[in-house]
């Protein structure tokens, strides 16, 4: 490109600021967490360290093995139902297959936590079919099998999808190859899919195992007591039931490093930690898989689509036989709705504001190096919005609790903490909506801004937004989706005087109100489902656009 240096710096100063600025703030809120924990730690030292008990020692055996079983129940059977997918290109509903196998990414972990137990809890539908086998009364789902199944609702379609996309990498000519030379189902497997998808498997197992090990919802929900509890949620115990800090300090030290370790493992494995799961179209090969295989994988996705089609189904089955128009005109209902859209979308803009900043001034960091490796600042401004994986929002969220309750009333502060927690946690998955556009904008036009002397504002409006306007709603909608269904901060933060939707709903279950609860969660499960599908609609036709 040939445009100056001094004019390049010139043109890129005001983006390097805004990126710094978006960085700094990232570090304030994960600096203060860790400000809030390491205060009490040294004012209570005595308590922290009596922390590393038997308790924790167990919490942290349960939170590793819990996530080693959910890793293995999800991906093995990922890999057949992925072949069998990738074995039928071609069959009616395959499309509507693989869209609902995308529906447990928009579906918040509290509706699906109900959905799990509208079907398989005490008095769930299958319940006394449960109970016929058995001479005693079906106790419920809940413990370590209720989280198992969860998570496996959860991860098994996301595994299944990855290795879907790696499968349909393979080129058409080794399908060819193995048709002349007669291979069959298992050589087939043997020779061309198993080693593609034994390349990506370390990384889709270590994304799945990070998802399992940090989950809160799922646990908090349908964990069943002490014997069945993780890290996070002890750490929510320590503070909101037991109000012991010091305890919570110990637990949030620990969870930080195992979670820090799953980062490094995954960094060095390879696996996007904000992996979409987008397929291609399928590709057109000739495969012709022989009776008894057909039959074989046709069972496989049965079952696939039955196991995750079954809770969203109960789901809505019980939510329906709520008294919805009751639910829709309390004011607390309402009030809770308007809080959680409010709150969502001052996040997710938040979100889209911060991680367009990070994405321009790494360009502009990119640009006015002119080759050679990339310093620092632009290695953080690459990798900043990551390193907020690292710190699940339960720990974010524990390290401000600490800190403000000195301060003041941590409860009137809920709405500031909730849209800032969930603004920066979605901005990984915003950068990668965002990046790809603005990158490939700036290719073509900033010798001519340069040129013209195009910049800041006019800029933006002129230029970049026509690009980015699309993905931006892409990370926007995903970002409000993803905030309206979290219940880790305001788990911590909410109160009488500040409740969104999932915490009226986790009140309601635990109050006992069960009808209402459904309700609530078709409410937010639908909105959520909203959001999800205005994504997938603007990404496809972003991707026809720029065909």
């Amino acid at each position: 490109m040939a445009v100056g240096d001094e004019s390049l710096t010139a043109l890129g100063s005001r983006r390097i600021g805004a990126g710094v600025l978006a960085l700094a703030a990232i570090s304030i809120l994960i600096g203060g967490a860790f400000a809030g924990l390491g205060h009490e730690a040294v004012r209570s030292f005595e308590g922290a360290f009596a922390g590393f008990d038997a308790y924790l020692l167990r919490v942290a055996r349960f939170t590793l093995w819990q996530a080693a079983l959910s890793t293995i129940l999800s991906v093995v059977p990922a890999i057949l139902v992925a072949r069998a997918l990738a074995r039928h290109p071609r069959f009616p509903g395959r499309g509507l297959i693989l869209q609902l196998f995308a529906v447990p990414l928009a579906l918040p972990a509290i509706v699906a936590a109900l959905g799990v137990l509208a079907l398989y809890g005490r008095a769930g539908y299958f319940a006394p079919l449960f109970q016929a086998f058995s001479e005693e009364t079906w106790p419920g789902i809940y413990g370590l099998s209720g989280i198992l199944v969860a998570h496996v609702f959860f991860n098994l379609p996301l595994a299944a999808r990855l290795f879907l996309a790696a499968l349909e990498t393979v080129p058409a000519d080794q399908w060819r190859l193995s048709a002349q030379l007669g291979m069959g189902p298992l050589a087939s497997f043997r020779f061309i899919e198993w080693p593609v998808a034994r390349a990506v498997l370390p990384g889709i197992a270590g994304l799945v195992f990070m998802l399992c090990a940090t989950s809160f919802t799922i646990v908090l929900i349908l964990g069943g007591g002490p014997r069945a509890t993780t890290l996070e949620v002890a750490i929510y115990q320590a503070l909101r039931f037991d109000f012991d800090p010091a305890r919570a300090v110990t637990l949030t030290l620990v969870q930080v490093a195992l979670t820090a370790t799953i980062v490094i493992v995954l960094t060095r494995l390879g696996a996007s930690m904000t992996a979409d799961a987008s397929l291609p179209v399928a590709p057109h090969r000739q495969l012709v898989p022989g009776r008894g295989e057909r039959v074989i994988n046709t069972a496989i996705i049965i079952a696939a689509l039955l196991f995750v089609a079954g809770p969203m189904a109960a789901t809505v089955m019980a939510g329906l036989t709520a008294d919805l128009s009751r639910l829709a005109g309390e004011r607390t209902v309402r009030a809770a709705t308007f809080t959680s859209l409010y709150l969502a979308a001052l996040a997710a803009f938040l979100c889209i504001v911060l991680s367009t900043a990070l994405v321009m001034a790494r360009r502009a960091l990119e640009l006015a190096r002119r080759g050679g490796k990339p310093r620092i600042l632009e290695q953080l401004m690459d990798t900043g919005a990551a390193l907020v994986l690292i710190v699940p929002p339960v720990v974010i969220g524990a390290g401000w609790f600490i800190l403000l309750r000195r301060f003041g009333n941590v409860f009137a502060l809920a709405p500031v903490m909730v849209v800032t927690v969930n603004a920066v946690m979605a901005m990984p998955f915003a950068v990668r909506a965002i990046r790809p556009a603005y990158d490939a904008a700036s290719a073509r036009h900033e010798t001519l801004c340069v040129s013209l002397g195009i910049s800041g504002w006019n800029r933006l409006r002129l230029v970049d937004w026509p690009s980015l306007k699309r993905p931006a709603a892409v990370g926007f909608a995903f970002a409000m989706a993803l905030s309206l269904g979290d219940l880790g901060v305001i788990a911590l933060f909410g109160s009488d005087r500040v409740q969104t939707l999932p915490y009226l709903l986790l009140q309601r279950m635990g109050s006992y109100r069960t009808a209402d609860a459904a309700g609530l969660a078709l409410f937010l499960g639908l909105i959520c489902l909203g959001l999800m599908f205005l994504v997938a609609r603007l990404g496809r036709q972003g991707s026809e656009s720029a065909r």
